[in-house]
């Protein structure tokens, strides 16, 4: 493996969301990781890219042989990552406690929507629920309708899986320093709040307010939104500064001596039909080009079918292309530790021996749980 966690090797008990991308996180910066799949009721998506970088094992986890099989694997594990309710892992047995014993070295990471503790850490929920929940939610939509759901990028992703990825690798740094394993509790409630800290502080200076459409970067300033152009499509404005805003306003054809304030708040409505007036003018296309070469910031929004063709994403090389399937490229980057994304996820468990038998076990064990039904 290459990239900066080659040498690290993580146990990943498989789950929905925000494991799998922590998971993802992690083989993508080099870490050996090794997904533990129930051996029935899997949900199998076809091009799962969560799973990309890493190898498969279907394990009965309700059996004792396969919790002691999950044991034997953490033994020689940096990390483990679970995302069970509160209380699963300890009925199945695979619970920090024993893994801890195991291992006293060991990181055990833990994503639950609610945490492991408090009035509803036991209750269901989804992205939707534990961002609403956190306040995450609430601002982020236009004034007249109802929230805007942000698929399931900030729950999930940024206040889930990302903080669970983070919290591991400050544990596991702490773990290489001192010997000592621990338990990371990621909540995405606790997560989604955590990505809204610049916000509590702008309301507490007074420069925003819990009405939604009504501030300065969820979309009732004019120079901060996206307008609709001729042939549909959509730019993204983002001239905060006046040096920025001026070349805006020239780009448009407009005389900024005719137009209200950039900040008379009292007139953005105004602002904001004079601009998407003009917006709705040319195609995309026009203005993209019209601004291609303007420091305004003011982009085209692209889909993400277009996105990996954009000169700026190819040079970076921001996508790859990986046995046919176009897809983010892992990030960020690092001069002395690069990163290689090398194939899609082994779903099949194909390698499943040569893991087992890599990880001390032989291949008379080995063929004893495939008979037995531990193993897939």
């Amino acid at each position: 493996m290459s990239g900066p966690l080659a040498g690290i090797r993580v146990i990943e008990i498989a789950g929905l969301g925000p494991g799998p991308f922590c998971g993802m996180l992690l083989a993508d910066l080099g870490a050996e990781v090794i997904r533990i799949e129930r051996i029935k009721g899997a949900l199998v998506v076809p091009m799962d890219l969560l799973n990309r970088g890493r190898h498969t094992l279907s394990v009965d986890l309700k059996s004792p042989a396969g919790a002691d099989l999950v044991k034997r694997l953490v033994k020689k594990a940096d990390v483990l990552i679970e995302g069970f309710r509160p209380g699963v892992a300890e009925r199945l047995g695979i619970g920090p406690e024993p893994c801890l014993e195991i291992n006293p070295a060991l990181v055990y990471g833990r994503i639950t929507g609610w945490g492991q503790d408090g009035p509803i850490a036991q209750r269901a929920g989804h992205d939707i629920n534990y961002i609403a929940l956190s306040g995450a939610l609430h601002p982020i939509g236009a004034a007249d309708g109802p929230p805007t759901i942000p698929l399931n990028l900030v729950g999930d992703f940024g206040g889930g899986g990302m903080l669970l990825a983070v919290g591991i690798l400050a544990a596991v740094l702490h773990s290489k320093t001192t010997g000592e394993g621990q338990v990371v509790d990621a909540a995405m409630v606790d997560g989604s709040a955590l990505l809204t800290t610049m916000f509590h502080g702008l309301m507490a200076s007074g420069m925003w307010t819990t009405e939604r459409g009504a501030n300065l970067l969820d979309g009732a300033a004019p120079f901060y939104r996206c307008y609709e152009t001729a042939d549909g499509g959509y730019m993204a404005v983002g001239a905060i500064e006046p040096k920025f805003y001026a070349l805006l306003v020239h780009g448009l054809g407009l005389d900024s001596t005719e137009l209200p304030g950039q900040y008379d708040r009292m007139r953005w409505a105004e602002l904001r039909t004079r601009f998407q007036d003009v917006f709705l003018s040319e195609t995309r296309q026009h203005w993209t080009e019209k601004f291609e070469d303007v420091d305004a910031c003011v982009y085209p929004v692209l889909s993400m079918a277009e996105a990996p063709r954009h000169r700026h994403n190819q040079h970076r090389a921001t996508f790859a292309t990986i046995d046919g399937c176009v897809q983010p490229a892992p990030a960020p980057r690092f001069s002395k530790t690069p990163v290689e994304l090398t194939g899609q996820a082994d779903m099949d468990g194909r390698q499943a021996s040569s893991i087992l038998l890599k990880l001390g076990l032989n291949q008379h064990e080995i063929d004893g749980l495939k008979s037995a039904g531990t193993l897939g």
